[in-house]
């Protein structure tokens, strides 16, 4: 097959509808097959990779496969190699092709880099978080050396091997592919004398104190970067950032259930009975909250507009849990009252609202933090020889 008649699409193998990612991905599975340096003293392989090449170079680029599809061949008579090919990208991209090849990429690396992020717990009261705060926060980290800029060095002279360009030239069989200069790092520059202050790292260690404002509403687990706070670069490179995590410390009278609120408040018998205004405390203040009569001991109100704020100033809702004191009560029962009586407890005791009740000579006695209900009331007012006794089992927690 001559070159005016060359099938460069059967050639790598695909159809004449195949997108440039599906050219590159046969071409370099040909080019991996047959490359000259995998096949040396080949001169078949050597040829069949000229030839892939040399339909790559056509179809790889918009405009000559343009041309080439408007008669269905391309005289490409003459080719040479990649000669009239940059690195920029299409055909002449052979960089990264070869880099799948050889193994690793063929790119200039910067002597410079970003410096390495901090991360820091910060711990806070809910109080703090709800509100915002400012705290100043001390923290040890790498800076740039003010004597030498960050550059680890007092002077530097044009690098040798590359002649101050950052790259050199790699011989691989009949190509020459350009890699960063290992002499210098690809800087193009080498060090004549090492900084003094730093002995050639360009950075030294410092203690410094930053004044961070921490917002209304800050949730565990949240992030606030503090931009170029991190450590130095390399290089002169720019630093990196302070990442501070936020931590809520437990509360001993709030309960923080995502921005809601949560708090027991301790009652009596009597204004849970008869009901009563009561202060209730708000991460803000405090608010009055209307009990009403026979409330009983768990029960949950709910204060609309007065729980955890969030960082778009919406505030949750605080649920307020009356707590009773757990009582025991005694009662003195007539003989032909007591079996009644005892399966009004038992009933009672089944629902969780009082606990088991037991006789001793006559006596009914349980555990409570529940108001007595009407059953309940008429046995306690069927008490003889004397007034019920009540006594405290536990304090509210």
């Amino acid at each position: 097959m001559t070159a005016a008649t060359k099938d460069y699409y059967k050639i790598l193998g695909v159809g004449k509808e195949a997108t440039q990612e599906d050219l590159k991905k046969a071409y370099r599975k040909l080019a991996r097959k047959h490359h000259p340096d995998l096949n040396p003293n080949d001169k078949a392989s050597e040829e069949k990779f000229k030839e892939i090449s040399e339909a790559y170079a056509v179809l790889g680029d918009e405009k000559k496969r343009a041309e080439y599809d408007k008669g269905g061949t391309f005289n490409f008579e003459g080719f040479e190699g990649f000669k009239g090919f940059d690195s920029g990208g299409g055909a002449g991209n052979y960089t990264d092709i070869f880099g799948d090849i050889f193994g690793g990429r063929f790119t200039h690396e910067s002597a410079s880099s970003r410096g390495e992020d901090l991360i820091m717990g910060l711990d806070l009261t809910l109080e703090e978080a709800f509100a915002g705060t400012t705290m100043n926060i001390p923290i040890s980290r790498s800076v740039a050396c003010e004597a030498c800029r960050g550059k680890g060095a007092e002077s530097f002279e044009t690098c040798a091997k590359c002649r101050g360009t950052g790259r050199a030239e790699t011989a691989r069989g009949f190509f020459k592919i350009a890699q960063s200069c290992h002499d210098c790092s690809g800087t193009g520059k080498k060090a004549v004398s090492l900084c003094k202050k730093c002995g050639g790292r360009g950075n030294t260690y410092a203690d410094e104190t930053f004044k961070v404002k921490i917002p209304a509403g800050a949730d565990d687990g949240s992030i606030i970067r503090l931009k170029g706070k991190g450590n130095a670069g390399k290089g002169g490179g720019p630093s990196g950032d302070l990442l501070l995590e936020i931590s809520i410390k437990p509360h001993p009278v709030f309960q923080k259930k995502d921005n809601d609120i949560h708090v027991q408040i301790p009652v009596t018998f009597g204004e849970a009975a008869l009901g009563t205004k009561i202060e209730v405390p708000t991460l803000d203040g405090s608010s009055m909250m209307k009990l009403p009569p026979g409330t009983q001991g768990g029960q949950r109100f709910k204060l609309s507009g007065k729980g955890y704020i969030t960082r778009t100033g919406h505030r949750g809702a605080e649920y307020v849990v009356d707590f009773l004191p757990k009582i025991k009560i005694e009662v003195a029962v007539a003989d032909d009252q007591l079996e009644a009586a005892l399966d009004v407890l038992v009933n009672a005791a089944r629902t969780g609202r009082i606990g088991a009740p037991a006789v001793s000579r006559r006596v009914l006695s349980w555990e409570t933090r529940s108001v007595p209900n009407q059953s309940e009331r008429i046995v306690v007012s069927n008490s003889i020889g004397s007034a019920p006794k009540m006594r405290g089992v536990s304090p509210p927690a």
